[in-house]
């Protein structure tokens, strides 16, 4: 990895990481995002079933794929790299790999290709999106999952409560604005804590880099949490729940 430029990889929070996702996922990824995931890979079949996984972490997904499905994980921490390859199936391959660089294996022709919760955390969009390309069949699924860009701003997005109208609202400070976030892994730790990085972009960015990396937007989905409240709050809560999707997930062919 080239020292000069500023790390924003998850190598400083992987420990974290790794216990707060575990072997099956976090909840939203057990509940939401992998059978999600899973559902859009069912429509688009290929009998020679191929993912390439980009910004793996410790390779979640990996997990929940059909047996037969060949797969390659890349992430650019090798902490994380490492506890995937203890669950690692004989037919899953994982490496690390820095985003910024040309990816240093074979060319392949993969059947799909996926970037699960991590666009967003990256400085540079364009050479993951690159990579996708050259490794995927002409006319193959590139699956990004994102948390929603319109709705999930650090620092920028935050709920109110309307007692008059007895509603949850969610308000947004800003939305067009390109933002480079500090997020502190333990908050309580002020400035000893480890820091990872949220890049936030409007959902128009996704679309001009997909479009001009030779893609072409199919679908998207925006994934609501299945969570549930009680109390006196529980029907407003809710209500903003079914309103206001956790995640956003764009799927783009290779043209």
């Amino acid at each position: 990895m080239n020292k000069n430029k500023q790390d924003t990889s998850w190598e400083s929070s992987s420990a974290w990481y790794d216990k707060l996702v575990s072997v099956e996922g976090h909840y939203y990824h057990r509940e939401i995002i992998i059978p999600g995931v899973l559902d859009l890979l069912k429509q688009y079949p290929d009998p020679d079933g191929f993912l390439l996984d980009l910004a793996c972490g410790q390779g979640v997904l990996s997990r929940h794929l059909p047996k037969e499905m060949k797969y390659i994980g890349v992430d650019a921490s090798p902490s994380l790299i490492q506890s995937a390859q203890k669950n690692a199936s004989d037919n899953h391959q994982f490496f690390v790999h820095d985003f910024t660089d040309v990816l240093p294996i074979p060319k392949m022709l993969c059947s799909h290709a996926c970037c699960i919760l991590a666009l967003q955390n990256m400085s540079s969009i364009a050479p993951i999106l690159q990579t996708a390309w050259e490794h995927l069949k002409k006319n193959a699924p590139l699956i990004l999952v994102l948390n929603h860009p319109s709705f999930r701003i650090p620092r920028q997005s935050s709920w109110g409560v309307d007692l008059e109208k007895k509603l949850q609202y969610r308000r947004m400070d800003c939305y067009m604005t390109p933002l480079k976030i500090p997020i502190q892994t333990h908050p309580s730790l002020k400035t000893k804590s480890e820091t990872t990085w949220s890049f936030h972009y409007p959902l128009s960015t996704y679309s001009t880099l997909l479009k001009e990396s030779g893609f072409t937007i199919d679908i998207i989905q925006e994934w609501c949490s299945n969570k549930k409240s009680q109390g006196k709050m529980a029907t407003m809560e809710n209500r903003s729940r079914k309103e206001f999707p956790l995640f956003m997930t764009l799927v783009a062919r290779k043209i």
